[in-house]
């Protein structure tokens, strides 16, 4: 049968997806990533009939959100790295599948998808359902830090103790690995949606201004940090004054949104620590000089090295590109399925 795989794989367009809460990206084997789009549907509201009038509609799905019209909603069927909605998680990778394989004929290609470590059995059947709907042949779940480390290119499968943090848009993926396998590890629904949650609260209670979540999440990206920086920025912010309702804008600074973020910030310290306390000495003892590696869009928030340093006293280093370990990681996975055989979870095992 592996030789019937192998064989099947030359006329397929094998892939390996990380299907995350904000985005979801495509690698296929000897060309890397191949897409990058926003994990957001539009869907004609009351039916959850997906948009596919036009590429133009999928892709500005994300501009929509909270500024859809009567008869078009903008929906984001992952939340907190979970399926929320299964119909339209189902469309959504039908559609990224058939976009990567572009091929109406042949065999259909084999997925390797990356899932939070904290998934349940029935959230795992649940993703391994959906692909097959969505037009795979075979597919393998991978935990979402072991891909990330594989994409970092982390040392994994030696005896000694790799560390990874993947702050995404809806978890935070944190775990020590050693021979491949996961020591310890947690996975925190605390990211960079909860950072934008905390941001739009911030605003209202602050500024007496609505913003929405695209606006917080433009707020992070600008002047977001949580670590005093050298040249501390401001940023102008529109929204709608929640007295009076009407428009209005106001001043921000990178001070308050650092102390808006400090509480969500804190809780990822505390759980990378709780992680290191479960990891065994000998292990403990390879990441005094080694440290812990920061992927995921969170990773590129300013001063967030400084403060994981701090908190728990090791060295950390950003990956080289923190947005694309995991997609890169479930690539690289696939490629080599007879290495990673003994920890393979395949939605059909026998073959």
């Amino acid at each position: 049968m592996l030789f019937l795989n192998r064989l099947l794989g030359y006329f397929s367009v094998d892939m390996g997806i990380d299907l995350g809460t904000a985005n979801t990206l495509v690698c296929v084997r000897g060309e890397g990533i191949v897409l990058n789009e926003p994990s957001v549907v539009a869907v004609k509201r009351g039916t959850n009939k997906v948009l596919m009038n036009g590429l133009a509609v999928w892709q500005a799905a994300k501009d929509m959100l909270g500024k859809t019209p009567a008869g078009i909603e903008a929906i984001r069927p992952m939340k907190e790295g979970r399926i929320a909605d299964f119909d339209i998680t189902e469309a959504m990778l039908s559609y990224f599948v058939r976009k990567v394989h572009n091929r109406t004929y042949g065999v259909r290609p084999r997925i390797v998808i990356a899932v939070p470590s904290g998934i349940t059995t029935v959230e795992k059947q649940a993703v391994y359902n959906s692909a097959e709907r969505a037009g795979a042949r075979q597919v393998f779940l991978i935990e979402e830090p072991r891909a990330a480390g594989i994409g970092a290119w982390l040392p994994i499968e030696e005896p000694q103790a790799c560390m990874i943090v993947d702050i995404g848009g809806g978890t935070t993926e944190i775990a020590v690995l050693s021979l491949a396998d996961i020591v310890s590890s947690k996975s925190l629904r605390i990211a960079g949606d909860k950072l934008d949650e905390a941001i739009v609260q911030h605003m209202k209670r602050l500024h007496n201004l609505h913003v929405g979540e695209q606006t917080a999440e433009r707020i992070k990206i600008s002047i977001g940090s949580v670590y005093e920086l050298e040249e501390e920025k401001t940023l102008e912010v529109k929204g709608q004054d929640a007295t009076t309702g009407l428009p209005r804008g106001c001043m921000v600074t990178s001070q308050e949104i650092r102390e808006a973020l400090k509480e969500p910030i804190g809780r990822i310290c505390v759980a990378i620590r709780e992680v290191l306390e479960k990891t065994p000495p000998e292990l403990s003892a390879d990441l005094v000089d080694s440290g812990l590696t920061l992927c995921g869009g969170g990773a590129l928030l300013r001063g967030i090295n400084s403060v994981i340093e701090e908190a728990v006293g090791l060295p950390v280093k950003t990956a080289t590109d923190p947005l694309a370990c995991v997609a890169l990681g479930t690539g690289i996975f696939l490629e080599h399925l007879d290495k990673y055989a003994s920890i393979l979870e395949s939605s059909n095992d026998s073959d």
